[in-house]
């Protein structure tokens, strides 16, 4: 099959239902508004079910229902509406409900504005929850790995029964892109639904039930530690991260999503002055690839570029430990950092322009 260029949004829907979701649940807000627009147009001719829910809260709410029957469920917002989301997410985690959840991110704190954003990156890797929980979290940087990571994520979600998010910003849900539907994707082998999905007995056993809530304090420490060991299984088994032009590099960029295509065009463009530069692009951000910074043999400086006031630093200076210096540069509220500035800023870093 060709490519067919989409809007990011709408690839977005399609990658989903191509991944067997047949069940959407949200609520409008810009700028991921084109995505439940699309599908409700969509979903229900291949006999899917989307329902425009009374507000965020409830729209996850009917994801836990859906997902506890064992179906392919999603929905996305926008950052407000994904924190109203975060007691819902808490109890998917809790009770182990597979489900896909999208952020396109835009500027806060509050409503903030409708402009791109990175500022959710605490919120999405750290738990807006309650608890001792994580949620695998993908951070695509184009249209087509949105659309790849999607349709991985549903896979993820059933193989260890856990909501998985997918961080983007704005910038990303708006764009046009080619995106080939038909890539050779993973192959996962998944486990049986039948042991824990709520379809129903029909008198031949006994009922499924999914719940969070476990009274005994015993009972909850061991369910805990049950979460803990899926956790280190996914820690171990679903990292991903791109290393570009690192082996030499005296100054090391790290950039998620969007700003690490800006940053490429940074490290292109020094690189052809002479500049010893390279890139750490995580893919998922959670887990994070601490290991990375291991495979820095001549780093000098890390410099961190992000559509923030710094929250992905956090993570870089735990990855460094302490091994190189840490140097940051974002801008907040929707603001874009501009390749001039960036290149200016690693420059100084680096000692001047050569």
């Amino acid at each position: 099959m060709a490519k067919i260029l989409m809007k990011g949004n709408e690839a977005f829907g399609k990658a989903a239902m191509v991944a067997g979701c047949r069940y959407f649940f949200g609520y409008p807000i810009t700028p991921q508004s084109e995505l439940p627009e699309y599908l409700s147009r969509e979903l229900p001719a291949i006999g899917g079910t989307f329902v425009q829910a009374e507000s965020e809260v409830a729209a996850i709410n009917m994801v836990y229902g859906a997902g506890g029957c064992g179906a392919r469920v999603l929905t996305s917002s926008s950052s407000p509406g994904i924190a109203l989301k975060q007691e819902g997410i808490t109890y998917c985690a809790g009770a182990e409900v597979p489900c896909v959840i999208l952020n396109v991110v835009r500027g806060g704190p509050g409503l903030g504005s409708i402009q791109p954003s990175q500022s959710d990156y605490f919120m999405t890797t750290r738990g807006g929850g309650d608890g001792d929980y994580r949620t695998p979290v993908y951070a695509p940087a184009s249209v087509q790995e949105a659309c790849d990571m999607i349709m991985d994520a549903f896979d993820v979600a059933e193989l260890y029964r856990t909501p998985v998010l997918v961080l983007l910003d704005g910038m990303i849900g708006q764009m046009m892109e080619p995106v080939d539907f038909d890539k050779p994707r993973k192959q996962r082998e998944l486990p049986s639904k039948e042991g824990w999905a709520t379809t129903g007995t029909k008198g031949q056993r006994k009922p499924n039930i999914i719940n969070s809530l476990y009274l005994s304090p015993e009972i909850l420490e061991e369910h805990n530690y049950h979460l803990q060991r899926k956790y280190d299984v996914i820690e171990a088994n679903e990292l991903q991260y791109e290393m570009d032009r690192t082996e030499d590099a005296e100054l090391v960029f790290v950039a998620y999503g969007t700003m690490a295509r800006v940053v490429k065009n940074c490290v292109n463009e020094m690189r052809a002055e002479g500049y010893k530069v390279g890139l750490i692009r995580p893919k998922t951000v959670w887990p994070y690839p601490y290991k990375a910074f291991d495979e820095i043999p001549a780093c000098k400086n890390l410099f961190v570029i992000e559509m923030s006031l710094g929250q992905m630093v956090e993570d870089v200076k735990l990855g460094s430990n302490g091994r190189h210096p840490v140097h940051f540069y974002g801008r907040p509220g929707g603001m874009v950092p501009e390749p001039k500035e960036i290149i200016k800023r690693a420059k100084e870093i680096m000692g001047g322009v050569k």
